[in-house]
């Protein structure tokens, strides 16, 4: 294994000190937190200010904030995020540990669009497509993202016009539609027991980017026979987990 260099991780430990919500740090703060000579802080302290990783507060001598190449390699980060392709690759690290079709999806006004799948290999499994589009409300993803919308926003789109029906037991009714959304924020997730295919179940969880807000949905697909209540959550806890993984390579 490679020897890791201590000047750096010092100051990569200066850095991470401001990821609790400080607004800025003196050098007194950084010896005593990290327990590092007094004379190695302020050259560290300096090095960073010259390379615009930190600049000197302007208002309060002997502290430092955040300086400005921090934004700009965050900047950078931000624009080679992409969410369809790090989906595909959240959706297939789920089917390798489960073998259900797992799915990506946004919302499109009233309607899921699927941006991601990755198949299962049993014979049987849900059939699908990318760019599918399904009544939001008769899925587990589109739960998730309609749960996350603004209430001025999701009154307005519900409202149109009557809440359609892919199947018998799809939820047609506004007042319990939102009762079930009002559940699956309680809750983190949502369950779709053959609300948009007769034969088949799901369970989703939301996908936050780095400015915390939904901006995606990731499911896990189960025909009905291969469904049960401690198969869902088994499901629920991996799509879960699967859900934050993908959030923190967005930034969330």
């Amino acid at each position: 294994m490679a020897r890791r260099t201590p000047a750096l991780q010092r100051s990569l430990d200066i850095l991470e000190l401001f990821t609790d919500g400080r607004e800025s740090v003196s050098a007194p703060e950084v010896v005593e937190e990290l327990d590092l000579p007094r004379t190695s802080v302020h050259e560290l302290l300096h090095t960073l200010e010259s390379r615009r990783y930190l600049h000197r507060h302007p208002d309060i001598p002997g502290r430092y904030q955040l300086g400005i190449q921090l934004f700009r390699l965050g900047s950078a980060y931000a624009d080679q995020l992409d969410v369809p392709k790090t989906g595909q690759r959240i959706a297939r690290e789920l089917v390798e540990r489960c073998n259900e079709t797992t799915h990506v999806a946004v919302l499109d006004h009233r309607h899921i669009v699927y941006i991601a799948k990755v198949d299962s290999s049993h014979a049987v499994r849900m059939v699908s497509s990318l760019g599918r589009r399904l009544p939001a409300h008769c899925t587990a993803l589109g739960k998730v993202l309609l749960a996350h919308l603004p209430e001025e926003v999701l009154a307005r789109r519900l409202g149109e016009s009557p809440l359609e029906s892919l199947s018998e037991r799809s939820i047609t009714e506004v007042p319990r539609l939102l009762e079930e959304l009002a559940q699956v924020r309680r809750s983190g997730s949502a369950v779709e027991v053959c609300e948009a295919n007769p034969d088949v179940c799901c369970v989703a969880a939301p996908v936050r980017d780095r400015t915390r807000q939904v901006v995606a949905a990731l499911s896990i697909s189960v025909p009905l026979h291969r469904w049960s209540e401690e198969r869902a959550e088994e499901l629920r806890a991996l799509v879960t987990e699967g859900a934050l993984k993908y959030s923190a390579e967005l930034g969330g």
